[in-house]
């Protein structure tokens, strides 16, 4: 019954464009092709029209859109024209845009995109309008749109075709206008507290400063196969080096993983660095910037996510890893002297280590909090110092060499963001990407490589600094309730359709 049915919609649609063909070329027959119409001056845009009824009431303007309704009325016809702006209705009568105008766009079909002048007004029913004096047919659309009540409801039609979800469903314009509002406010607030924006290569010959698994392509002219950044890291702490003492990069990252509603191949990050800051300015920094955007883009710090109200108002608490588990599990990991106690402990709540990796006590620490603490997390909690095993990249507590200074936000089940006192040893760092490369030979193949180049740039010195990562897809997400990061991209990665 199922394949009955997607044969008749499937021939229904062919009929449709079959229709609207016709209809094209007898215009091109008649030498109006609406194709060859290269430009349409506008004078005004529908929210300009609303939200300034006042002031242009029976002004002249000239506009443009796509007709999205259609009311025929004997000699007259009502229509709703969507622009970039919104949506504003007109009024077309036989007797100010003459017969043919009139005919054309009697004939015409929803999706046509027109262009128009006339004049605004308010009709009887008190709806602000444009009578229309001249209308022109600048696009012939050959698809019929969604049913108009719907819009469309197919999730995975809504990301293979953004561009018609984005036609027919207001709140899919919005999410995407906070995701643009919401960049914009981060490169202010860094630009701000005198933060440079920078460039850094998206491809590189070595994988690093993340742990994760690349796309590997190959260069032709070197001969060499390349890597897809995985991170912006190392590069822009190589810039700390040299002397920019606050630097940041809004871009791509790319990472050849499973794919679910937290995580795409590709995704945006900002990342930023600050010399002769730690891990506690970040922790301040991220606080601000986040809970800043919230209060600038919805007005409020409080705001709904997945099914639970979340509140943003500055003052986060914060937890070390070690905390957050003891108080979750009741496993307290520092009390412990040998890593059999911990493997013990963490067996006793049903942790299980990834297979063929031997643990040790960060490692089982990272495991059970990742498996037992992390989905219990909502409002805005910083967990700090991380395992030194788990954190290649960050700085050792002074107090207890087994940990670092390094804090991922979490909200809502979800992290937000990642950051570290950054490790400047270049002797550390060096015996931490040999422990990566042992891990990689070992068949990790998520584990990073050896960058001498970023050693080298070490040993010339690179003042104590804080960094921060955080992920923009996710913060998106949050501020406009989606619970799938493919609802905040404009092109998630799909799998292509089956002929």
């Amino acid at each position: 019954m199922a394949d009955e049915i997607e044969v008749g919609a499937e021939q229904e649609l062919s009929e449709l464009l079959q229709i609207r063909l016709s209809k094209l070329k007898k215009l091109q027959e008649e030498g109006r092709d609406p194709f060859c119409v290269t430009k349409f001056a506008r004078t005004a845009f529908t929210a300009d029209v609303l939200e300034h009824f006042e002031e242009m009431e029976n002004k002249d303007v000239s506009m443009a859109g796509r007709v999205m309704a259609k009311r025929e009325m004997g000699k007259a016809i009502f229509a709703d024209l969507l622009d970039d702006k919104g949506r504003i209705q007109l009024y077309i009568r036989l007797n100010d845009v003459g017969e043919e105008a009139f005919s054309d766009f009697k004939k015409g079909d929803i999706g046509d995109i027109v262009g128009l002048s006339g004049f605004v007004f308010r009709t009887r029913m008190g709806e602000v309008s444009i009578h229309c004096k001249e209308l022109k047919l600048l696009a012939k659309s050959l698809r019929p749109l969604p049913e108009k009540f719907h819009g469309l409801t197919s999730t995975e039609l809504k990301y293979r075709q953004r561009y018609v979800d984005l036609i027919t469903n207001p709140e899919t314009r919005r999410t995407f206008e906070i995701r643009s509002r919401f960049v914009r406010h981060v490169r202010a607030f860094l630009d701000g507290r005198g933060y440079m924006e920078v460039e850094t290569p998206v491809l590189n010959t070595i994988s690093g400063g993340a742990t994760a698994r690349p796309f590997v392509t190959h260069h032709n002219t070197l001969d060499i196969d390349m890597y897809l950044r995985i991170a912006t890291e190392l590069h822009l702490k190589r810039l700390i080096v040299g002397g920019i003492e606050r630097v940041y990069e809004i871009g791509r990252i790319f990472r050849n993983e499973g794919m679910d509603t937290k995580h795409n191949p590709e995704f945006t990050t900002v990342e930023l660095y600050e010399a002769y800051a730690d891990y506690h300015d970040m922790m301040d920094l991220f606080e601000a910037l986040l809970s800043s955007a919230a209060l600038e883009i919805l007005g409020t710090y409080k705001t709904p996510w997945q099914g639970e109200e979340l509140d943003l108002t500055p003052g986060w608490p914060r937890l070390s890893m070690a905390a957050a588990v003891k108080q979750y599990t009741g496993v307290d990991f520092m009390s412990f002297d040998s890593v059999e106690e911990a493997v013990k402990a963490a067996a006793s709540i049903g942790v299980k280590m990834p297979d063929g990796k031997a643990p040790s006590w960060g490692d089982l620490l990272y495991e059970c909090f990742d498996q037992r603490v992390e989905d219990k997390l909502i409002q805005p909690v910083f967990i700090i110092d991380h395992p030194v095993e788990v954190s290649p990249l960050a700085k050792r507590k002074p107090t207890d060499p087994r940990l670092t200074e390094r804090f991922e936000l979490f909200i809502c089940r979800n992290e937000m963001g990642n950051a570290f006192s950054e490790l400047n040893d270049p002797v550390d760092q060096k015996q931490r990407f040999q422990r990566q490369v042992q891990l990689r030979s070992a068949g990790d193949d998520e584990a990073g490589m050896m960058d001498e180049d970023y050693i080298n740039a070490l040993e010339y010195g690179m003042p104590p600094t804080g960094g921060l990562g955080i992920g923009i897809d996710r913060c998106v997400m949050m501020l406009t309730n989606n619970a799938s990061i493919r609802d905040v991209l404009l092109f998630p990665t799909m799998k292509p359709i089956e002929e």
